[in-house]
């Protein structure tokens, strides 16, 4: 596949994300997906990546990601995103606070066949659990509800 193909995988993951269509979005994974960024106790594969996205997806229904950056080279596609939503749903076991949150993340995908068959992911979870009111930010006490 040409990189423009790659960077239109990419693009429909984000699109079928803001429409809030988790088949969508899930299809678009290979079976046999590495999540090398995966938080511990995930299980591997695509049972892990549906577990992942799924409780990011509840927890912030109708959120939004916004492509700042989209590069392409051989099989690879990297961007730099930005994520925008409201917590109405429980994540992480914490309950939900109903405030927004709005984050950068980078991510890098290797794409094969048309699908995502390895994904490299960073985000600024610091910051959203700051914005959520779960934990303190420098210089802050920790608030009521901070996470343990």
């Amino acid at each position: 596949m040409s990189t423009e193909e790659n960077k239109a995988v990419v693009r429909r993951f984000y699109e079928a994300w803001n429409r809030g269509d988790s088949d969508a979005v899930i299809a678009l994974f290979d079976a046999n997906i590495v999540d090398h960024n995966a938080p511990p106790g995930v299980p591997p594969g695509l049972d892990g990546v549906k577990q992942g996205l799924g409780e990011f997806m509840s927890a912030f229904p109708g959120s939004q990601i916004t492509i700042d950056d989209l590069l392409a080279h051989d099989d690879k596609v990297m961007d730099r995103s930005t994520f925008t939503g409201i917590n109405k749903g429980a994540m992480f076991g914490i309950p939900p606070t109903g405030k927004s949150a709005t984050f950068q993340a980078m991510n890098v995908y290797r794409i094969a066949n048309g699908k995502i068959v390895e994904l490299w992911h960073i985000e600024n979870i610091v910051s959203m659990m700051q914005q959520l009111g779960v934990m303190p930010a420098p210089g802050q006490d920790a608030p009521a509800t901070a996470m343990v």
